[in-house]
């Protein structure tokens, strides 16, 4: 996603419209319910880099769940399993299959938080809670989102222990070294026809947000599909929360398919930053990870429409890497297919040279190599 035309949408110029009654210090960590914590855990150690951090489980105390905390740079991953037959997390998995239920927020008062967002319209999900242990205690509290998402404010300053209470270190013979993934760029939100001025609305009332980009169905399309998307972000930037809805198109969009299959709204695909996107693409390529095909026709033109690069485009072409400019500079930016069985949630590989967009003038080679993978799912 980008900028649209004739207008800058530089954060420094946006961002002064967002409150701060709720300041966000950054992602804390991302919380998947999935079907097999561990094994997931040896999937995104190998495939993507990450490395063991805490463990909770029956060992420590936890009876109902099993969790796997990894962490690469600023990105932290936790993978939950239920351990009993019944109960939330596994009517969450049977539902939506393996996928994103927490965004956690590292804020610096989580009860001040709570008490801002619930006193602006937020339904509770988690009062303020003081959890401790030896290491000292954390305070965290939570609201519901889209669909079944929630986001956990956690405040930290006073814990020094590997995760949170309740969680011990975790010790692994087996720690393939990182990609180079650095932090949590943006992450996407799919919701159902209608919605998405609902939930705009929602993160800027209730979180204080605003709106850096909105693009409608004349900027995402393509031949057969459509969709809407706006940009939410926070006061300082950190946190930026697309939200995409469906539009009426030819055939089924991508949003449509995820909405069938994860039976809902949800989080789409989480955007983590890298500062030589050839290397860390290369890495993750050789070790497994698949990425959306781009054709070579898309690299005939491309310079054309962004200018002179740092970067050889032989490479870009090669692993596929999409490159996009605004007023500020310019990307570069690769998707992964689906990560999960449901052709539902996805990683995004983002280099910003300098560029404070999203990529718009990538959308039609991006849409169209989805739908190809949409038409071999027969999804299309």
């Amino acid at each position: 996603m980008s900028q649209t035309d004739n207008v800058t949408y530089g954060l420094e110029k946006i961002m002064p419209e967002a409150e701060d009654f709720l300041p966000l210090l950054g992602t804390d960590y991302v919380e998947l319910y999935v079907g097999n914590a561990k094994q997931s855990a040896h999937f995104y150690k190998t495939a993507f880099g990450f490395q063991s951090v805490a463990y909770a489980g029956l060992e420590t105390g936890v009876k109902d769940r099993t969790s796997y905390v990894l962490q690469q740079d600023k990105i932290r991953l936790v993978l939950t399993t239920p351990m009993e037959k019944d109960g939330p997390i596994n009517r969450h998995i049977n539902e939506h299959g393996d996928g994103v239920k927490v965004v956690a927020l590292w804020v610096p008062d989580a009860t001040k938080a709570w008490e801002e967002t619930t006193s602006r319209g937020a339904k509770s999900f988690m009062e303020p809670i003081k959890e401790e242990d030896g290491h000292g205690h954390v305070v965290r509290s939570g609201i519901h989102t889209y669909g079944e998402t929630i986001h956990i404010f956690v405040e930290r300053e006073n814990y020094n222990g590997p995760f949170l209470p309740g969680y011990k270190k975790w010790e692994s013979h087996y720690n393939p070294s990182e990609v180079g993934l650095r932090y949590i760029d943006h992450m996407v939100g799919n919701v159902g026809w209608g919605e998405m001025n609902k939930w705009v609305d929602f993160y800027a009332k209730v979180m204080g947000f605003a709106q850096l980009v909105s693009f409608d169905d004349k900027d995402i399309s393509t031949e057969y599909t459509a969709l809407m998307s706006k940009v939410m972000s926070n006061g300082n930037g950190r946190i930026k929360f697309p939200i995409n809805e469906p539009a009426e198109g030819r055939k089924k969009s991508q949003i449509e398919e995820y909405i069938d299959f994860y039976n809902g709204a949800g989080v789409q695909h989480i955007a983590v930053a890298t500062n030589n996107i050839i290397e860390t693409v290369t890495a993750l390529r050789d070790r497994g990870v698949e990425f959306l095909y781009v054709p070579e026709a898309y690299y005939e033109t491309v310079l054309d429409r962004v200018g002179e690069i740092d970067e050889d485009l032989a490479p870009l072409k090669e692993l596929g890497i999409l490159i996009d400019r605004d007023d500020e500079g310019y990307l570069l930016q690769i998707f992964t297919k689906p990560v999960v069985d449901r052709p539902t949630m996805f990683f995004e590989i983002i280099q910003r040279k300098g560029a404070k967009s999203f990529g718009k003038g990538n959308f039609k080679a991006l849409f169209e190599a989805i739908e190809r993978e949409q038409e071999l799912r027969g999804t299309l």
